[in-house]
């Protein structure tokens, strides 16, 4: 692997502190507000054509249930080992539940999770078919969701939720993902703690003053509304969007090409992918930037530390297909090899 000598040298003197860092993730108590969805895999078997229309039969194998959106950012801290709140809300369905018993199941605290019967629980379901001997390729999807507003009595329960628990917590994460959580009070109630992360789709400016935004490519050109196909516009709009933003740091995330910090001081840098050969799925990738991030900021790293443990654990989970989560053994055998391949 080819990374810059000023960035190896100075990875391979932080190591021993990342190190430490990792080893005190199970620390930290993170409240998250999300946009929760719940991803469905239905697979099967094509058994033949079907003879009421022109379309497959699959014989059903096996449903897998796991959580998306910003339930996958809430699922992936805990992997990590903290303390996780959940916020957000569910429907009153079987969907909701499920999400429910997921997060339960890995000890996330789901006393947040707020139930409005007017409205289904976000869910992404993919019809997934195989032929025998083959490999299992998506058909179609079905996505369960409402376009409504959320009503104002639901918004209050939910920025009531959060308030109550600010002093419990050492970071908020607002995992938005546009599906109708982050109203005007939701937002002013997250943004009450001192140290908020925020990774945002669309509309970064409502989130005036949080302590560290990690939009992707896409997003920050969106933002800014203009193309970056390059280092310098980069650093630009990463410029750009903090001034915006009146954010505390702008991290852009840009795949293959690694990250770009812009930290409280203006000062720009550049950290390096990882990973640019094995990688076989994004889908999920950023939750996990954050999770690390996030727990890194809680134990006073600073945004380059912070930065590069979110690097390194996003460098495993596009390993592998689908939303995929790491652990700090995983993330601290890997921060060895890499000094060792150094």
């Amino acid at each position: 692997m080819t990374m810059p000598a000023t960035f190896t040298a100075d990875l391979l003197a932080a190591a021993p502190r990342l190190q430490g860092l990792l080893d005190r993730f199970a620390t930290c108590r993170v409240l998250v507000v999300g946009d929760l969805t719940l991803d469905e895999f239905l697979t099967g078997q094509v058994e033949r054509i079907s003879r009421e229309a022109p379309v497959l039969i699959l014989r059903h194998e096996f449903t897998r249930q796991i959580p998306g959106g910003g339930a996958n950012a809430i699922y992936n801290l805990a992997k990590l080992g903290a303390q996780v709140i959940a916020v957000g809300l569910i429907g009153k369905d079987v969907q909701g539940e499920a999400l429910r018993e997921i997060f339960s199941s890995a000890g996330i605290d789901t006393q947040g999770l707020v139930v409005d019967a007017s409205r289904p629980t976000v869910t992404k379901t993919r019809i997934v078919g195989h032929a025998r001997q083959s490999v299992s390729q998506q058909m179609v999807r079905i996505d369960r969701k409402s376009d409504e507003l959320v009503s104002l009595e639901m918004q209050l329960e939910l920025a009531a939720v959060i308030r109550s628990q600010l002093g419990n917590v050492d970071a908020v994460v607002c995992s938005d993902y546009g599906e109708g959580v982050f109203t005007p009070p939701v937002i002013e109630a997250a943004l009450g703690h001192d140290r908020t992360i925020v990774d945002a789709q669309k509309g970064l400016p409502r989130y005036q003053g949080a302590t560290i935004f990690t939009p992707n490519l896409p997003e920050a050109e969106n933002a800014v509304g203009y193309g970056l196909p390059d280092t310098p516009t980069v650093e630009r709009a990463s410029q750009e969007l903090r001034d915006l933003t009146q954010a505390a740091n702008m991290l852009i995330t840009r795949g293959d090409e690694g990250m770009t910090l812009c930290d409280r001081t203006g000062q720009i840098h550049h950290i390096p992918a990882f990973n640019r050969t094995d990688v076989f799925d994004v889908t999920g990738a950023g939750d996990t930037v954050v999770a690390a991030l996030t727990l890194a900021l809680c134990l006073g790293a600073t945004e380059w530390e912070a930065a590069v443990l979110g690097n390194l654990a996003a460098s495993l989970v596009v390993r592998h297909f689908g939303t995929a989560t790491t652990s700090v053994a995983e993330m601290k055998a890997t921060l060895a090899g890499l000094c060792e391949e150094i």
